[in-house]
């Protein structure tokens, strides 16, 4: 009598079943067996793309602005924007131009930088404050409005001295809220600070 070798349980079990269950049951294993290679290969992948992505264009946190960002924002307020011209040379609204309107006390403003940046590339509807994107109201971008919406409003929008690139208009929200925003009236230890030296304008201050 030839040797028969016994089979395991599992494989007369499988003998035995019909056909569409077993295949049911391989196909569920395949899937199971794929998706287990595929979750334990996901942390690898990422680390993988992670490396292969340059740094420059992962995600980073801003930096905060330097002192050369801080000088060129005080310089645009001056020279290109002027807004001391109706802010005063301190943000304080103490225009220094009478001929110019009245601007808004920034040394008090609960405005932060965000809401700075907005209010200087569009300025403020229905005032006197200009603004400084020279397509600020040619898209829609400003507060969802166009040239002709302005019509609407009794207070003409004038032009400004000049037009700002974004990034000018940033430097300039950086200086202000470095030396301007939230730091009440002006006296000389800040009239120092605001310039970096002892300037002509801090002598009108007493130590």
């Amino acid at each position: 009598m030839a040797y028969q070798p016994q089979q395991s349980g599992l494989r007369v079990y499988l003998q035995n079943i019909p056909v569409t269950l077993y295949t049911a049951f391989m196909t569920k294993t395949r899937k199971r067996s794929t998706w287990l290679r595929f979750c334990s290969g996901a942390p690898i992948a990422a680390a993988m793309v992670a490396a292969l992505v340059p740094a420059g264009l992962q995600a980073q946190e801003p930096q905060p602005p330097g002192d050369a960002d801080i000088a060129e924002g005080l310089r645009l307020y001056q020279q290109k924007g002027n807004c001391q011209a109706c802010h005063g040379w301190q943000g304080d609204g103490h225009k220094g131009d009478s001929q110019m309107p009245d601007g808004a006390n920034l040394r008090e403003t609960k405005l932060n930088r965000a809401g700075l940046i907005l209010l200087i590339k569009c300025g403020r509807l229905n005032s006197q404050m200009p603004a400084f994107d020279k397509f600020a109201y040619s898209d829609g971008r400003c507060y969802g409005k166009k040239q002709a919406d302005l019509k609407a409003y009794p207070t003409r929008m004038p032009d400004p001295p000049a037009t700002l690139q974004q990034r000018e208009i940033e430097l300039i929200a950086d200086f202000l809220m470095a030396k301007v925003v939230g730091k009440g009236p002006m006296d000389h230890a800040k009239c120092v600070d605001f310039w970096g030296s002892e300037a002509d304008a801090c002598k009108a201050f007493a130590k």
